[in-house]
């Protein structure tokens, strides 16, 4: 999402920010699969670490979008009510017909952050012609 909004120039006015649900990765760096995956594609993913999100991200951000329902579930846990509606699954901005969920492949092999790594393009893609849409506004 950063290289697609760098691209469109959006930089100053749209900010990305990732977060766990949960707080075991907390200060690690992304997955090296991962890592090597997204560095084939030109993604650099090495200064990133991870971290718990955080009642102050609800306030902060327009979406909070999550790659399955069991993080959709986790996020409204802990999210005051009034701001539930910006809690998505980042799928939904995918092409009609698409997986609902991105695919975990944690437990797979190099394959399996290939797919997400397309799974995450098209969302993308798809989510930055709504937020051109909001700016325009």
């Amino acid at each position: 999402m950063r290289h697609l909004v760098n691209e469109a120039g959006f930089k100053e006015r749209i900010h990305i920010d990732s977060a766990g649900t949960g707080d075991w990765h907390i200060g690690e760096a992304p997955d090296p699969r991962a890592q090597h995956a997204a560095g084939a594609r030109g993604y650099d993913l090495s200064a990133l670490r991870g971290r718990q999100v955080g009642r102050a991200d609800f306030e902060r951000f327009d979406f909070l979008l999550a790659m399955d329902e069991a993080n959709v579930a986790a996020l409204h846990s802990v999210c005051p009510p009034a701001l539930r509606h910006k809690i998505r699954l980042l799928m939904e901005f995918a092409s009609p017909g698409a997986a609902r969920e991105v695919s975990d492949p944690y437990f797979g092999g190099a394959e399996g952050f290939e797919a997400v790594l397309d799974q995450c393009e098209a969302a993308c893609a798809g989510l930055l012609a709504v937020l051109r849409e909001r700016l325009a506004a």
